[in-house]
């Protein structure tokens, strides 16, 4: 959620934050603003709605002449998308200009205090109170300005600052907000996220929480709260700057689902060798892996329907019980958690603000956490005991498609791997489900290839009020998923169930040619799953069936069917997705709707 870039280097400084912000698009946000140091004073402007807005306000910022400067889309928290309300904030006087992401949950009795000493407030916003703190504790060293700041200040927040009064500087502070340092020939940045100044260079550093950056043209340097200098590790990211880019497609949403073969063979190809899983980055024993006694896995949205997914799995193969928590829930049910447990958190930018917290929660009371993201050098990545890359480059559209694909991936590696240790399969089996894994890439290919049909459904069904999704076992995970793409994209009302509950109320729901998908990967399932279809048809529902290529009964029963190729029961949720991601896409696309970019969400869930 929102988005921050700041540059101060050799070049002018507005065009570069314009062309960071809009890398940042997918982040969400409802306003933009710039700041701009120029001519020794600090020229703010500020837009409501896209950031094409302020591109015609600034001529793609070349009307802004300065070399140094803070930019920041906004997503709306406290206060309505407004041109008041929107970043960067200041002082009275103008001297200190502020831009900040998160949330700060003392803001109202921070602002009173102002009120009583005498400040004025010109929005109602949170960030504010920021601006004005700054102007109160500043008296010529910005470091003890920021460093009392952060005494009083309670909640989430990554900050970009400027002082007038310090040419040429930008200053940087966060607190369980992201924020990342980029050092290029041309300047240095500070950023919320990689894909915003990928472009300029790859070599980053990662901020950790309570850790101050003050940078020039030339120089950056760290310090941690007590105002001491701080060495820290640069790292240099593989991801290159056309992996960020459409590529010709018409959507980022749709490059991705189509990088999907790719991401799936990168994340578990590095983990295969000689025809045996190997997976070092556990960072576990055989014999610390067959003490396990229980698996807790955690994580929001797509990654909690990973989870769910990779609980029947776990459990079928390793014969682990697997408990699955959403993360914004794990802490406030006070979970008891057994000894010798493994933690699994999963996000895809490593920066959700409640997997972060159930994380957190998880170490705090003795457990062995494993992260698998997305982003190198993420929070999530520093904080875990391990980490498991997932190595799907860049994910720019909201709702995600390889990330998720490339999730599952890892769970499977997890799974199999456990499993031979464990030795609760057989070495044959192992064998197989290895050799089904390395094939995934290509059947998921295959299932790209029948993206016409699913258009022309899609289309068919583009006008619907309701559709639902039914599944049983691994399918009922996967239904899931499928639901959740299409509300979040086509704005259309979609629920999934469990087949087996349709008796217990749902059925209700269904009338004359409303849209039911059902799925039926599960061999053992099938014939149950069938007679559920029958049941919604028998009552008006119009059929949609997903299945494996062999079971052509489903046209018996489906008014429509799309087939994925046979695998290993266990994984069939990596093909199932496809045609659900695709059916999402295409019926937002009739629908006329900004695909990349749904109303009301970020990318990057970084505040509770």
């Amino acid at each position: 959620m929102c988005g921050i870039v700041g540059y101060t280097g050799y070049e002018q400084a507005a065009p570069l934050l314009i062309d960071g912000l809009s890398k940042l698009e997918y982040r969400g946000y409802d306003s933009a603003g710039l700041a701009i140091e120029e001519k020794e004073k600090l020229e703010v402007v500020r837009a409501k709605g896209r950031l094409r807005v302020l591109e015609e306000m600034t001529d793609n910022g070349r009307a802004l002449h300065g070399f140094c400067g803070i930019g920041h889309t906004r997503w709306a928290t406290h206060g309505v998308p407004s041109v008041g309300n929107a970043h960067p904030h200041c002082n009275a006087k103008k001297t200190i200009a502020v831009v900040h992401n998160g949330i700060i949950e003392n803001y109202q009795s921070l602002k009173e205090y102002l009120e009583k000493n005498g400040y004025h407030f010109e929005s109602e916003t949170d960030t504010e109170v920021i601006a004005h703190l700054l102007d109160r504790y500043y008296s010529g060293d910005p470091l003890e300005a920021i460093t009392k700041v952060m005494a009083r200040v309670t909640g989430s927040y990554a900050l970009g600052i400027l002082f007038q009064d310090h040419p040429g500087k930008v200053f940087a502070v966060r607190k369980d907000s992201p924020m990342i340092v980029g050092s290029a020939e041309q300047g240095n940045f500070i950023a919320s996220d990689i894909p915003a100044i990928l472009k300029y260079t790859k070599n980053v550093y990662f901020v950790n929480n309570m850790e101050i950056v003050c940078m020039d043209a030339d120089t950056i340097h760290f310090y941690n709260v007590d105002k001491e200098e701080i060495e820290k590790e640069m790292t240099t990211i593989s991801w290159n700057a056309e992996a960020a880019e459409k590529d010709g497609y018409e959507h980022f949403m749709l490059k991705e689902i189509y990088e999907q073969p790719k991401a799936v063979q990168d994340t578990i190809s590095p983990r295969i060798k000689e025809g045996e899983i190997v997976m070092e980055e556990l960072g576990m024993s055989e014999e610390e892996i067959r003490q396990i006694r229980r698996i807790y896995m955690i994580g929001c949205g797509s990654a909690y329907h990973v989870c769910m997914s990779a609980r029947y799995v776990m459990e079928a193969l390793t014969r682990i019980p697997v408990e699955v928590d959403l993360a914004s829930e794990f802490r406030y049910r006070d979970p008891i958690l057994e000894e010798d447990s493994l933690v699994i958190v999963i996000s895809q930018s490593g920066e959700t603000a409640d997997t972060i917290a159930a994380l957190k929660e998880a170490k705090s009371r003795g457990a062995r956490v494993l992260g698998i993201v997305n982003v190198v050098g993420s929070s999530i990545a520093r904080e875990a005991d391990n980490v498991l890359y997932t190595w799907a480059g860049p994910e720019i559209s909201v709702a995600t498609t390889k990330a998720y694909s490339t999730q599952l991936a890892a769970c499977y590696l997890i799974s199999v791997y456990f499993a031979k240790i464990r030795q609760t399969i057989k070495e044959e089996k192992y064998y197989d489900l290895v050799e089904e894994l390395k094939n995934l890439p290509e059947k998921i290919q295959q299932i790209l290839g029948d993206k016409e049909r699913i258009q022309w459904f899609a289309n068919k069904f583009a006008s619907s009020k309701d559709i639902f999704f039914i599944g049983r076992g691994l399918d009922y995970g996967i239904s899931l998923e499928g639901s959740l793409k299409l509300k979040e994209i086509s704005y259309i009302h979609s629920e999934a169930y469990a087949a087996g509950e349709l008796k217990h109320g749902t059925i209700s729901l269904i009338e004359k040619g409303i849209l039911v998908i059902g799925i039926a990967t599960q061999p053992d399932l099938y014939d149950k799953m069938i007679s559920n279809m029958v049941e919604v048809k028998s009552r008006g529902a119009y059929l949609m069936g997903l299945t494996c290529y062999g079971n052509y009964s489903m046209e018996d029963t489906a008014n429509f069917t799309v087939y994925v190729p046979k695998t290993e029961k266990y994984f069939a949720n990596s093909l199932a997705v496809i045609p659900l991601q695709l059916f999402a896409y295409y019926v937002a696309i009739a629908r006329g709707l900004d695909v990349d970019k749904p109303r009301n969400l970020a990318k990057s869930v970084t505040v509770e």
